[in-house]
């Protein structure tokens, strides 16, 4: 099945302007459609419960920066038809795009539609700053709660200024761990 196929499908049940769905040649092979951000979770539903298609894993979100250029965020879902009914006997993959402006970075949660999507969509936001609309628990999942900014945007800076903050003594002294690496180095000459 082709990107204009699922199209198709997308189209006859969600009736309305067929711009809110293109397809897209990535050149990867995997059929990618370009959805709209409000046309999202519509979307998502028909292809997780039309027998036709069957997408009914998300693999993972993965949201891209192409700052400067607007949108500045393309974020893509990455759907697995497992082959079990509808869609074929073997398994298929199917790329969603949705593409996000800049300066207010909004895509609405597909929690409810995808369970796994939780974790992914935080990561989004932790990340990127993305505002996930209407997730169940948006907040900060692998950066600390007091960070500031999102490190994966591109206009991130790379020099932080900020002292590390170690809650825990360290183990050895500045002058023991300078004395360790020479040592180490010392060795490797000799290597």
């Amino acid at each position: 099945m082709q990107a204009t196929d699922i199209i198709d499908a997308l189209t006859r049940a969600l009736p309305g302007d067929p711009a809110r769905f293109q397809a897209l040649d990535t050149g990867d092979g995997t059929p990618t459609i370009l959805v709209a951000p409000e046309a999202l979770v519509e979307a998502c539903r028909v292809l997780r419960d039309d027998p036709a298609l069957g997408f009914v894993f998300l693999a993972d979100i993965l949201p891209i920066d192409f700052h400067p250029r607007e949108p500045r965020f393309e974020v893509n879902y990455l759907l697995a038809s497992l082959g079990v009914g509808g869609y074929g006997s073997t398994p298929k993959r199917l790329r969603l795009k949705v593409r996000v402006a800049g300066l207010d970075p909004r895509v609405p949660s597909v929690a409810d539609v995808w369970p796994a999507a939780n974790w992914a969509e935080r990561e989004a936001y932790d990340f990127f700053g993305l505002q996930i609309d209407g997730h169940p628990d948006l907040r900060r999942l692998l950066m600390p709660d007091d960070w500031e900014g999102f490190p994966m945007r591109k206009d991130y800076p790379v020099q932080i200024k900020e002292a590390v903050k170690v809650r825990w003594p360290l183990q050895v002294s500045e002058e023991e761990f300078i004395a360790n690496i020479e040592a180490a180095r010392e060795r490797a000459r000799e290597d």
